[in-house]
């Protein structure tokens, strides 16, 4: 599990499983990784640390890879649910794209989802408190609808977590870490979308397309709902 940050690392690794989990803490934000090649790329310490804990050797083609090495079922990037967080794993996810595509071939590469919010719910006449998250303000509302319908006419507690750091090892391990509670997005990309993932991956990330990021957002930016 690829952790975003010291004080979420340390969280992580105590509310962990440690019979099948291990936790890497990021130091911030990896090199961008698009136009460098595996050479360069190993040259920087947070790479090479991600490349050393999975056990593969960096390859530019999944049919290269020997994937026999790789020690984990499942390597997760869990990264805080704001703006920085998106970009750090946007930053982990070129990195596998381009230098290690055998493990997303493979389905062992995931993103974690940690909620944005925390509902407590204070006992209610015979309905018992509860402790609720959301992904988002759309879950947040239905959420609070659902309890509205169930009966709870006390308004819950609502509280946003600012990032991983903010949860103790308990709550990280109930909405993050543990297989039967968490939720996690498998990547992947589809039979025959390949050269169709290169391209926006190469518009996205490279240097010299910022023309190219430029003009997508004057066209598409008032479409973004944030």
């Amino acid at each position: 599990i690829l952790v975003e940050g010291d004080s979420a690392g340390g969280s992580a690794k105590m509310g962990r499983d440690k019979a099948f989990q291990a936790i890497l803490p990021s130091k911030g934000k990896i090199l961008n990784t698009w136009e460098k090649d595996a050479r360069e790329a190993m040259a920087n310490e947070e790479i090479a640390d991600i490349v050393q804990a999975i056990g593969v050797e960096l390859h530019s083609s999944p049919d290269t890879a020997d994937m026999s090495k790789v020690r984990y079922g499942k390597v997760i990037i869990l990264a805080d649910a704001d703006v920085d967080g998106f970009h750090i794993q946007t930053l982990h996810l070129t990195l596998f794209a381009k230098h290690l595509p055998g493990l997303i071939r493979e389905g062992r590469l995931y993103v974690a989802q940690p909620p944005l919010y925390r509902v407590d719910v204070e006992p209610y006449r015979r309905r018992q408190a509860q402790k609720l998250y959301a992904m988002d303000e759309a879950e947040l509302e239905s959420i609070l609808r659902k309890l509205k319908k169930d009966g709870y006419e006390k308004e819950p507690a609502i509280g946003r977590f600012k990032g991983l750091g903010e949860m103790d090892p308990p709550e990280l391990w109930e909405t993050t870490l543990n297989p039967d509670t968490r939720r996690l997005m498998r990547v992947q990309i589809p039979v025959g979308a390949e050269l169709a993932a290169t391209d926006l991956m190469d518009n996205l990330m490279s240097k010299s397309k910022a023309g190219w990021r430029r003009s997508w957002m004057e066209e598409h930016g008032s479409e973004v709902q944030v």
